[in-house]
């Protein structure tokens, strides 16, 4: 199964794909923001263009694990995403991932659009790792 994941910003939209077994996570791209329809339209389209059966949104919670603003702002962006395409849309936890992605990278001077292109690969790695061993890894 091929899983889509999203990085949602306010200037910029990480992207990552799986492999066709939903076991390994690659960067794919980051989009520039333009508006909130316009976005989830095009995310829609790219995950139509790969085959994903199922798109995984980063959800920020705070430290408390709570839903704040840039949450809040992402789950907007998920139903109008979720007006765009009849694959499902799961949030998952992003907690620490831009971090992350820059530790990975290895650079102090990593491009943004690529540490947000990685960024979504971790999301997405994370969400396949907890996925597994499910029978039906599409999962809420």
């Amino acid at each position: 199964m091929r899983v889509l994941a999203v990085d949602h910003g306010q200037a910029r939209i990480g992207l990552a794909i799986s492999d066709a077994g939903g076991r390994v996570a690659r960067p794919l791209h980051a989009l520039a923001h333009v508006e909130r329809a316009a976005d989830a339209a095009r995310v829609a389209q790219l995950a139509a263009e790969h085959a994903a059966e199922c798109i995984v949104l980063g959800l920020p919670k705070d430290s408390d694990g709570n839903i704040g603003p840039a949450a809040r702002r992402v789950q907007r962006f998920g139903a109008v995403l979720a007006e765009h395409t009849a694959i499902p849309v799961i949030y998952w936890d992003e907690s620490n991932t831009t971090k992350r992605a820059a530790e990975l990278s290895g650079r102090k001077r990593t491009a943004r659009p690529a540490l947000d292109a990685i960024a979504a690969a971790i999301i997405l790695q994370d969400y396949l790792d907890a996925h597994a061993h499910d029978a039906h890894p599409i999962a809420p």
